[in-house]
């Protein structure tokens, strides 16, 4: 296998071996700054980040406002008090070695707010900030304002030529590098584009050498790529060391690390993902984001799959085939469908099935009344987690709405993860993972459930295995 040579990371030579970031509790200071102390890039999550009382003991985010707006504000709090929290441990972790990377979705709930507070209260503690789910232009602006290093998520070429003509190129020597989130194989949300199918997927190396010349053309400083989704055993990467058509590259590690030792994930968690099969991970459209992303196929995802198939259109008044009446609600106020459709509508309701919900898109999804309840009270209860939900038709504009009709299709994506990063359900809520994660179970480091240390993957990695 080719040498992997130590990379100017953040203004420090290390591996170039990156842990990606996970989301809510899933990338702590514990993990990051293991992962730092063995020599690579460590990356704690800024996303709804745990944090402490005086006595260490964890702090049960609990919302006490009346609005979405108010509850906003809350999580805002939260989420830079998380921050700052685990950017202490990672950088006590780590003890001056590696680099401290802090990820943050630009499509968050206050995203720029919790980065200003972050980077403020933690100064000195993170030397980059990789910023994706979305455009992030101004991420480059307000990195550069604190001194440190910005690292967009791209999953184009394209998508990094908008970023750099409107706000980048005026930053150039705060780019750290650029992230390559590959959108068939790494896990959580995917930059999947509308001219892209997502059955259909692309190999990522003609995808890089695409990025790194237009990084090229549009004079960006000659800073490393970092390779993220699907990579498991770097020599199966061996094309991309040393390529001169690359430039310099990092190799980004999202779902192996999760069975770590330093990993905060639950024992769940780890016997789930060793058992994975091929095929279980799926790319799904179900996220209130509005994005693909990627997750273990159990029953939080089949529920979302079996809601969207008990769906029929309708109209408000009879219209073309449209022309069956059913009674929906106490006051048995009619809407309008097809005979095919009607008859569908009424052997759902049969089986149980008996609540209609409207979504955007003029159609009704059958759903039990248990089910309808919690959709409603989860929609209630949005404390604004993201700039724009689907779900819960919250944004964080004057109007406090998308304008649109909240989608019952989707789901609450702030109580799934925060319930299984903290020992909630494996088969019931939300599992992220990358498209490689079934590898686990066959591969021999983590043989009849050995659990490394971070240390150890990471020299493991450096082996080619």
């Amino acid at each position: 296998m080719k040498n992997i040579d130590p990379l100017m990371i953040s203004g420090k030579e290390v591996l170039p071996l990156v842990e990606g970031g996970k989301g809510i509790s899933v990338s702590s200071g514990a993990s990051s700054g293991a992962w730092a102390a063995a020599g690579g890039v460590g990356t704690i999550s800024g996303v709804n980040a745990d944090f402490y009382d005086e006595t260490g003991a964890l702090v049960h985010q609990e919302y006490k406002g009346t609005t979405r707006r108010a509850r906003q504000q809350e999580l805002i709090a939260f989420g830079i008090q998380g921050a700052i929290a685990q950017a202490r441990k990672a950088h006590d972790v780590a003890g001056g070695r590696g680099r401290l990377h802090m990820n943050v979705l630009w499509e968050m709930g206050g995203a720029e707010s919790v980065l200003e507070g972050a980077l403020e209260g933690a100064k000195g503690l993170i030397h980059g900030v990789t910023c994706g789910a979305g455009m992030p232009y101004r991420v480059a602006e307000i990195a550069a304002r604190h001194g440190v290093y910005y690292y967009p998520i791209v999953s184009s070429a394209r998508a990094f030529k908008a970023l750099w003509k409107r706000s980048y190129s005026k930053f150039a020597e705060w780019l750290g590098g650029v992230v390559y989130e590959d959108p068939w194989l790494a896990g959580g949300h995917n930059g999947l584009s509308n001219s892209e199918d997502p059955a259909q997927p692309q190999a990522p190396l003609p995808r890089v050498a695409e990025l790194r010349a237009a990084m090229r053309e549009l004079g960006a400083p000659e800073r490393p790529i970092f390779m993220a989704g699907g990579v498991w055993y770097l020599r199966e990467w061996q094309d991309f060391i040393g390529n001169p058509d690359l430039g310099p590259v990092a190799f980004q590690f999202g779902t192996r690390p999760l069975l770590a030792a330093e990993s905060p994930v639950s024992q769940a968690w780890r016997e789930r993902l060793l058992g994975l099969k091929p095929g279980d991970v799926l790319l799904h459209r179900f996220s209130p984001t509005g994005f693909y992303s990627s997750a273990v196929h159990n029953a939080f995802i089949e529920d979302l799959v079996h809601r969207s198939e008990h769906q029929v259109a309708y109209a408000s008044a009879p219209e073309g085939d449209k022309s069956e009446a059913l009674a929906l609600g106490p006051r048995g106020r009619p809407v309008y469908m097809s005979a095919e459709d009607l008859a569908r509508a009424q052997a759902w309701m049969a089986e149980g099935l008996s609540e209609a919900l409207r979504t955007p898109d003029n159609t009704l999804v059958f759903v039990t009344p248990e089910k309808s309840r919690e959709i409603r009270d989860d929609q209630n209860s949005c404390m604004g987690c993201l700039s724009g939900c689907g779900f819960s038709n919250w944004a964080q504009n004057e109007e406090g709405t998308t304008g649109k009709r909240a989608d019952p299709r989707s789901f609450c994506i702030q109580k799934t993860l925060q319930a299984i990063a903290h020992g909630g359900s494996v088969e019931h809520n939300l599992m992220f993972a990358g498209h490689n994660a079934y590898r686990f179970a066959t591969d021999p480091f983590f043989a009849e459930g050995r659990i490394p240390t971070m240390k150890e993957l990471v020299d493991r990695i450096l082996t080619g295995d």
